[in-house]
């Protein structure tokens, strides 16, 4: 059972390493945070098409990465 949730958590973080490094920056370099950093900040700019698929499994992982980890703690101690 242990092997098993270790394994779990194991697949959770690099998935949710692997989806992170896939999504695009969202800030401008310095330039964007004194001009326009504000949109970005009150959410004028949405995202759309794969960007947002990208973020709702990002937040998908990272709930079942941190749910897998108090599990595995909680079990395993």
């Amino acid at each position: 059972m242990d092997i098993f949730l270790k394994v779990l958590l194991l697949i959770f973080s690099i998935g949710l390493i692997t989806v992170v490094l896939l999504q695009k920056g969202k800030s401008a370099g310095l330039s964007g945070a004194i001009s326009g950093g504000a949109e970005h900040l009150f959410g004028k700019t949405k995202a759309r098409g794969m960007d947002l698929v990208l973020q709702r499994i990002t937040v998908g992982l990272g709930a079942g990465f941190f749910i897998m980890s108090i599990i595995v703690a909680v079990v395993l101690d």
